[in-house]
């Protein structure tokens, strides 16, 4: 049984910083394709960037408020853990943070999208005021 569980989340001022944990129990990680996703209030779960389990570069999420270059999404194998730096943060970027994982391959946006992961965690609120 696979365990993902996030940490990291509170309340910060704009400009602030935050890193976000995502612990696997289980599995090797290294194993394992491993997202970020947020979600805030009355809006869908989005995806905020991806490490697959077959290594290459990261991928962020490409929109008008991208967060490349903002932040930032490494692994620890030793740790069995995934995390997310979140650098300049700014009151739009206010929700709950999901990290999925799955052992699958997602070639091309398939990381993307929140069905392609079988394994979540809880979540953890991320506010940032103004």
């Amino acid at each position: 049984q696979v365990q993902v569980v996030e940490s990291g989340g509170g309340l910060v001022r704009a400009g602030a910083s935050l890193r976000l944990s995502c612990a696997i129990s289980g599995r090797t990680i290294s194993t394992y394709t491993v997202g970020w996703f947020r979600q805030a209030p009355g809006k869908e779960r989005e995806f905020v960037a991806v490490i697959r389990r077959s290594g290459g570069s990261p991928v962020y999420a490409d929109s008008t408020d991208s967060v490349a270059g903002r932040f930032i999404i490494s692994r620890d194998d030793a740790k069995n853990t995934v995390y997310l730096q979140m650098n300049n943060l700014k009151p739009e970027d206010t929700a709950v943070y999901y990290c999925a994982a799955d052992q699958g391959y997602c070639p091309g946006y398939g990381c993307h999208r929140p069905g392609f992961y079988d394994d979540w965690g809880q979540g953890t609120q991320v506010t940032v005021s103004s």
